[in-house]
């Protein structure tokens, strides 16, 4: 890897690197949270479908960070958008360290909510200006360079799991020391980006406006970004659903009249509800990996298989530029293959009985995940140039929006809704006494009465102490310890593990969707001659060639 060879700019490397740790920050703090979701459970008593909502805020907040800073960028400037994700972060912590034990629920939640909002709004600020930057830096390898950016994302994932695994399992520190390290990534890259300059986008510096970057996005790509709006207004804004859509369908009309009423790029439109699925299965799965591996075995084992799946992520995103070249696959060609092992992966996780079982299958479950978003991310780059910085970030705003708003809460209502089930039928009774009052559903599927997390995370302490104990002894056998609780305790984890397991069966789908739009596109790439790069040509070539 030659970055001064390849780079347009002297300090493309820098840049590069910069934009690295601005993504590491944020994946620490999402590989953290992950694993501290527990902890908040029992100290203040959420749901699943609670947790699933908090750890959405720490997607929806991405999406308007990075489309609101994706449409201004070229216009104001990358180094103002960095200063104010900057303070974005640091905000993020005083607002999330608010929530305290004893507070009332509702105030703690709220406090964890808003502050994972307002550091999802600063990571989506920083990829706003990450994503188009080192597309331009490189432009004759997208794929590698953009990969290389975000192998930093799995590494703050083996980071920030590493955090809970070892400060967190080993020493106890309390949740809020965790996740504060974030901040020190947070400072690497404030320092890398100071003073740089950075060029504009391929079609700012072409003088193409707002409005002509609009076009191949166009009423359909606003489409797919106004549904997911929806959903975050009724959802996390409570605006009912008749305001919600109404406010989603105004500003419908004004990229209708931004863009003249282009309908935009088909192709575009198919990647964007791609790129949807792809934020559901990866980003969604990823925040709740850990807590549904460390159930089904043990909470530290759940920890080390996030380390270790995060690991090969990190390693094989600096292949991307192998595969394509010497493999001879296309970015299509990458994603199909990744979409098949995904769904494979999920369904082998789901049957997983032993730790050395679990790292076979989360291993192809992690092979499959890892070059969906840059990959993605290079293709909008490679064929659709005159969108600049827009047609990208209203791409990582629609998958961020997509785990924020279905990936996290889908399977949160999910993990709720298979394990209540199977506690229901195993005994009706134990069920009644553990279930909350209140029901809660997700978009049309039915609401449920989901079991208490704080009582869940009793039992679960009880099976902990009860692991320490034999251990003592000399009994490593992670399934003894279950005969030391109660026969209703018993059921209580039992269900809940199965509740787990139909919820991985569940996920599947997702990628399984999209193995078939790859697919479908692959086939349309080789009926029109194969995958090419496309680049904007300059007006007075285009009358050159009129003429």
């Amino acid at each position: 890897m030659n970055i001064k060879q390849d780079g347009i700019a002297p300090n493309a490397g820098r840049l590069l690197w910069a934009g690295f740790f601005a993504i590491l920050a944020a994946g620490i703090g999402f590989g953290v949270r992950g694993g501290i979701l527990a902890n908040w459970g029992a100290e203040f008593g959420f749901t699943g479908a609670e947790l699933g909502a908090i750890t959405g805020a720490g997607f929806t907040g991405f999406c308007f960070g990075i489309i609101i800073g994706g449409v201004v960028c070229d216009k104001l400037g990358y180094g103002k958008l960095v200063i104010a994700a900057f303070a974005f972060h640091v905000l993020s912590a005083f607002v999330t360290f608010a929530a305290m034990e004893g507070q009332a629920k509702a105030v703690a939640y709220n406090f964890l909510y808003w502050g994972t909002f307002i550091f999802a709004v600063a990571n989506g600020t920083l990829e706003a200006v990450a994503n188009p930057l080192v597309s331009t830096l490189f432009p004759k390898n997208r794929t590698h360079y953009l990969n290389i950016l975000h192998a930093s994302w799995p590494a703050g994932l083996v980071i920030g799991g590493a955090i809970g695994w070892v400060l967190g399992e080993k020493f106890g520190w309390h949740w809020k020391m965790q996740l504060g390290l974030f901040l020190i990534p947070t400072l690497f890259y404030g320092v890398l980006f100071l003073a740089q300059h950075m060029p504009k986008s391929e079609a700012s510096q072409k003088g193409l406006s707002i409005g002509e970057m609009f076009k191949d996005v166009g009423i359909l790509g606003a489409l797919v970004v106004c549904f997911l709006l929806a959903l975050f207004f009724n959802g996390a804004l409570g605006i009912p659903q008749a305001g919600a859509y109404a406010i989603a369908g105004v500003l419908l009309i004004v990229v209708g009249v931004m863009t003249k009423f282009s309908m935009g790029a088909v192709l575009l439109f198919v990647l964007f509800i791609a790129h949807a699925l792809v934020g559901a299965v990866e980003l969604g799965t990823d925040g709740w990996i850990q807590n549904i591996t460390g159930n089904i075995l043990t909470p530290a084992e759940g920890k080390i298989l996030f380390v270790f799946t995060s690991m090969i992520m990190f390693l094989l995103r600096f292949c991307a530029d192998f595969i394509e070249k010497k493999l001879g696959l296309s970015p299509v060609g990458i994603l199909l293959v990744c979409a098949s092992l995904a769904v494979v992966g999920l369904l082998l996780t789901s049957r997983i009985e032993t730790f050395m079982g679990a790292m076979f299958a989360l291993a192809v479950y992690a092979v499959g995940k890892t070059f969906f978003w840059p990959t993605m991310l290079a293709l909008v780059g490679d064929r659709f140039p005159r969108t600049g910085a827009v047609a990208m970030s209203i791409m990582g705003g629609i998958g961020m929006m997509s785990a924020g708003m279905i990936g996290g809460p889908g399977l949160g209502y999910a993990k709720d809704r298979f394990a209540s089930a199977a506690l229901e039928q195993a005994d009706a009774a134990v069920y009644s006494e553990y279930k909350v009052a209140e029901t809660s559903g997700w978009l049309l599927f039915k609401p449920v009465s989901a079991i208490d997390g704080a009582k869940l995370g009793e039992v679960q302490g009880r099976l902990a102490a009860a692991r320490t104990e034999l251990l003592a002894e000399g009994n490593k056998d992670p399934k003894a310890a279950l005969a030391r609780l109660t026969d209703q305790e018993r059921t209580v984890i039992e269900s809940s593990i199965a509740g787990d397991r139909k919820t991985l069966k569940a996920d599947a789908f997702i990628p399984a969707t999209m193995a078939v739009i790859y697919l479908l596109l692959f086939l349309y790439f080789k009926a029109i001659g194969g995958y090419k790069a496309v680049h904007i040509v300059p007006l007075e070539e285009q009358a050159k060639a009129a003429k």
